[in-house]
């Protein structure tokens, strides 16, 4: 055979690509590659320790014995096929947890096998997803999970519960609320606050919650010191947890808030000048720490504060580890149990908080355990806010200039008029000094007013601002005294 009847390799490496592995590109233009009948799917370009489609490519070829094949080869079928299926119809890739049809629900479990959890209005199933339902992405963050065991009669929740420290009945509803949370890809979930004296089990608590979603290689990790890094592990997993915070910084604050409720990071494209990356993220995040300091307004209605207490007696790190891995696949079955549950209630949702996606959950969670969690999700909330007012002497000067307000009364000034009032009223007859950060012009008042407003609505003081003919002012009105929605609906 002469050298032109040979054909060429990189077509010999297409037509085998094409008949072993079936192409598509995300929204973003990725294009991946999916072996055929197996969920998890590789982007072609990737070069990571996770595992490339160039390495599984080379290694089918080798072992069906098509031949061995150089670089040069590779690049140009791979640069075909890439081509090739940029024209395919878009499909989306999700790590852990993903949306299906007829409303179900899949949590990849992370094995070699493909096997991943179906959860349905009727119940739920471990098996291999058709791989045009669902596509699974995964990265080193990727960990294993056990195979959950049915019918477990709540045995799970009961064990998970035993083994960390929570200080009550209600921060343990508000955990298996969240935990609920985790595995609904649509539903914002705020981030608990694993709070607690020094030797609480913080770490280790926040450890257990984060593992019965990621499994044992789940960890908690220290903050980066920039958003950038941040960003990059949180598009790498799905639960985030920050260890051992003591600062907040306003950055930090912001992109928690961002992780949180969702947001979208544009950058340039590497070893381009023109093209964008595109990261689209939101996932559940976990913290943990003794204090954080002053916690801004936008961020404390984003966090679910989890109280820990000391254990009365102490165990090896050995000997706690070692009962969790066993009843791991327990506690994961009881979850999913419970997880069915709760979304087969029906539950009205509440319309006065900020996650009403997690409050309505928390009804859905009381209507079918009767647990309380919505009321303990809104004391929750409320204990945030006192802490954010006890951390801001602004918010405790304007909440004192109400005091002497009558229910239902407004007052209307300019930023700058506000600003000379709140500040003679915190001053004093002795003209005590001015704290660090305080308002200095009117314009300052009135952004430091914007991002107060909710903390302060909470304890019945409105802020508005408007324009007339005059100019802009700032409103206050003391909001006449209500009950509390739960003894509203008595």
């Amino acid at each position: 055979m002469t050298d032109d009847d040979k054909t060429p390799a990189r077509e010999v490496i297409t037509e085998y690509a094409q008949a072993h592995f079936r192409y598509f590109r995300t929204a973003d233009g990725t294009v991946y590659a999916q072996r055929n009948g197996h969920p998890v799917a590789r982007p072609i370009r990737s070069q990571g320790t996770t595992g490339s489609h160039r390495q599984e490519l080379m290694v089918g070829l080798y072992r069906d014995g098509v031949g061995v094949f150089n670089g040069t080869a590779l690049k140009e079928a791979l640069d075909l096929i890439e081509a090739l299926a940029l024209t395919e119809d878009v499909q989306h890739v999700h790590i852990r947890v993903a949306p299906g049809f007829d409303g179900a629900t899949w949590l990849d479990l992370g094995r070699a096998d493909g096997r991943s959890v179906r959860i349905h209005p009727s119940g739920w199933e471990v098996t291999v997803p058709d791989p045009r339902e669902v596509c699974w992405r995964r990265t080193q963050l990727t960990g294993e999970l056990p195979v959950p065991v049915k019918d477990t009669d709540g045995k799970g929740i009961d064990a998970l519960l035993r083994l960390c420290n929570f200080a009550t009945a209600e921060t343990e509803c508000l955990a298996l609320a969240w935990l609920i949370g985790c595995l609904e890809p649509s539903v914002p979930v705020p981030a608990p606050f694993l709070t607690g004296p020094q030797g609480a089990g913080k770490s280790t608590g926040g450890r257990m919650l984060v593992r019965v979603i990621e499994g044992m290689s789940g960890d908690l990790r220290r903050a980066p010191k920039d958003e950038e890094n941040l960003i990059a592990a949180v598009a790498a997993g799905w639960v985030t947890a920050l260890d051992n915070l003591s600062h907040m910084s306003p950055d930090l604050s912001d992109a928690m808030c961002c992780i949180v409720t969702g947001a979208e990071n544009v950058k340039r494209a590497l070893f381009t000048d023109g093209d964008v990356f595109r990261a689209r993220y939101r996932r559940p995040l976990l913290l943990t720490g003794i204090d954080v300091g002053v916690i801004r307004p936008d961020l404390a209605e984003r966090l679910l504060p989890l109280r820990l207490e000391r254990p009365r007696v102490r165990r090896t790190e050995a000997e706690l580890w070692a009962e969790y891995a066993e009843v791991l696949p327990l506690i994961l079955g009881s979850l999913l149990d419970l997880t069915v549950q709760v979304r087969g209630v029906e539950a009205e949702t509440p319309t006065d908080l900020r996650m009403a996606d997690f409050a309505h959950l928390c009804a859905q969670l009381d209507a079918a355990t009767g647990l309380g969690a919505l009321a303990a999700y809104r004391r929750s909330l409320d204990d945030l806010n006192d802490d954010v007012i006890e951390g801001d002497l602004l918010a405790q000067t304007v909440l004192k200039h109400a005091e002497d307000m009558a229910p239902g009364e407004a007052q209307r000034m300019t930023s700058t008029q506000w600003l000379h009032c709140l500040t003679r009223l915190y001053t004093g007859e002795d003209f005590r000094p001015l704290p660090k950060g305080w308002p200095t012009t009117g314009k300052v008042l009135s952004d430091r007013l914007k991002r107060l407003q909710p903390t302060l609505a909470a304890r019945g003081v409105l802020i508005d601002s408007g324009r007339t003919k005059e100019g802009r002012y700032l409103e206050m009105t003391r909001t006449p005294a209500t009950p509390p929605p739960e003894q509203q609906a008595l």
